[in-house]
């Protein structure tokens, strides 16, 4: 007997919306019992800047959640005091610049919400984009980054405001996806090729569209300001010692009890829909840096699996249901030899989702990884007098020196964890000649290897050193140290003499 097919109304999931909710998410809790937080969430760009938050949250009074009703309401309460939290720890004043101890005017309610909706007391994806936005119109798709606005930012900038809507954005465009992928599932179950080909030569294109909405990012979101302004707030308490939290973080409730924790901060590895994108298709994630070939040294899925956990309880075990049912793969496998068209789709869905993830990586290289280095360079240049003795919180932890790799907010390490996710998405290819071009090893820039065109705009050595090749240069990733080096420039055109911005 099959098992059951997942309802998406019994895990909290959109048929239109994804993993968004189906309502537009709260701008404000309705009581007037929870005004001192909606207070706080309207001031808190001036509070940060005044260093006036910690003495306003030190005089907070603890305030009860009995008096929130319904989801929408315990998901308002979650991004307000997400918000709060990691303005207060990362808005430190004193040498360290972080406060380690959150008191219990916001330890005991962030507990309690966290428990309710079932995630880590932290600022994860889906407090900071899955319930922060709103429509500019009502009545318009919120599947474009033309109609959407936050509810909530730590530094009231639009740089930060575009980083967050651009998830949103993604994800609204993937909401469809997640009942038509089900659907194909249960086609496949009863022999529908037709079906199941539509299906997959659907999310073919609506992932390429996805990779044109993340290549957005460049539009409105500074790098610089993302790393040094936006990026520290939104970090974990998990690998964090060299920013000033060598423990982690402790929550206060009042009862003496309480131990440090460490978290990780938010990371795209905790978007349900790109997890899902990969059980549907059969990808495997491994550990990083633990090869095919290699005995298993961990959990079957490692950061990735891990990530679940900051998830909201609902979608987490949507995920597993669907992990229980999931047969497309072993359905293309089984007529790979009589239904080319079958095969040509399910690959070109893999082919798609590679893309995407190549071009994450760029954007984390040009976001996180270049700017890192400039932080590194820039520090070295400064003589003893000039070296500021405040840590750059999160723009501050990558090791100098001591070989440790640059991780991301998530506090996994970087380009290790990103390269490895992305070669993974090609090994599920059926076809021997799609296998080839997506298990190429290194990605080229449109260059043919024996008669094989190689996919990405992500150029790779065969000594681990990515190049990711723009207006601005042409970058060099080295995964020994996490850091960037700057090659002469090298423009290069797209037919009819446009420059590629990306490429």
């Amino acid at each position: 007997m099959l098992p059951p097919l997942p309802h998406l109304t019994t895990y909290d999931i959109s048929a239109t919306n994804g993993f968004l909710p189906t309502r537009i998410p709260l701008s404000v809790l309705p009581d007037a019992y929870y005004e001192p937080w909606e207070t706080i969430a309207r001031n808190l760009q001036s509070l940060i800047l005044s260093k006036r938050l910690a003495k306003i949250v030190d005089a907070l009074p603890v305030l009860e959640t009995r008096l929130l009703r319904g989801e929408d309401e315990w998901r308002r309460a979650y991004c307000v005091l997400g918000f709060v939290v990691h303005a207060y720890i990362w808005g430190g004043e004193g040498e360290s610049g972080v406060n380690d101890i959150v008191p219990p005017s916001l330890s005991i309610p962030f507990l309690q919400v966290c428990q309710h909706l079932e995630l880590p007391p932290v600022a994860t994806y889906a407090g900071v984009c899955l319930w922060n936005w709103r429509p500019i119109f009502d009545g318009e798709p919120v599947d474009t980054l033309d109609n959407l606005a936050t509810h909530m930012t730590f530094t009231g900038s639009l740089d930060e405001s575009w980083f967050y809507l651009v998830s949103v954005a993604i994800e609204a465009r993937a909401g469809p996806l997640v009942p038509m992928m089900l659907e194909a599932i249960e086609a496949a179950r009863r022999n529908d090729s037709v079906t199941v080909t539509l299906c997959l030569r659907s999310l073919a294109e609506r992932l390429d569209e996805l990779g044109s909405l993340l290549e957005r990012m460049y539009e409105s979101c500074d790098p610089h300001v993302f790393y040094h302004r936006i990026r520290p707030f939104l970090a974990g308490s998990k690998n964090m010692a060299e920013a000033g939290l060598p423990n982690g973080v402790l929550f206060d409730d009042g009862t003496g009890e309480q131990e440090y924790v460490q978290y990780s901060g938010g990371s795209n590895a905790q978007s349900s829909i790109i997890q899902f994108f990969d059980i549907v298709l059969g990808v495997e994630h491994r550990p990083t840096g633990e090869k095919t070939s290699e005995a298993s040294s961990g959990p079957p899925h490692g950061f990735i699996l891990e990530m679940r956990r900051y998830m909201p309880g609902p979608h987490r075990r949507f995920l597993e249901h669907v992990e229980r049912v999931a047969n497309i793969r072993e359905y293309v496998t089984g007529r790979r030899h009589h239904d080319r068209a079958l095969v040509i789709a399910f690959d070109a869905c893999l082919a798609m989702l590679r893309s995407l993830r190549d071009k994450h990586i760029q954007l984390v290289s040009r976001y996180i990884i270049i700017k890192s280095r400039e932080s590194r360079s820039q520090s070295r240049s400064l003589s003893p007098k000039q070296t500021p003795r405040k840590p750059v919180n999160l723009a501050n932890t990558l090791q100098q020196g001591n070989g440790k790799k640059l991780r991301g907010t998530g506090g996994t390490a970087l380009i290790p964890f990103l390269k490895q996710a992305r070669d993974e998405t090609g090994e599920p290819a059926i076809d021997a000649w799609a296998r080839r071009l997506l298990n190429n090893g290194p990605a080229g820039m449109g260059t043919l290897d024996a008669g094989v065109a190689t996919l990405g705009k992500v150029k790779e050595h065969f000594d681990g050193a990515v190049e990711i090749v723009g207006l601005a240069g042409t970058w060099s990733v080295d995964d020994s140290e996490g850091g960037v080096s700057i090659l002469p420039m090298r423009r290069r055109r797209r037919r009819r003499g446009v420059f590629c911005t990306l490429c």
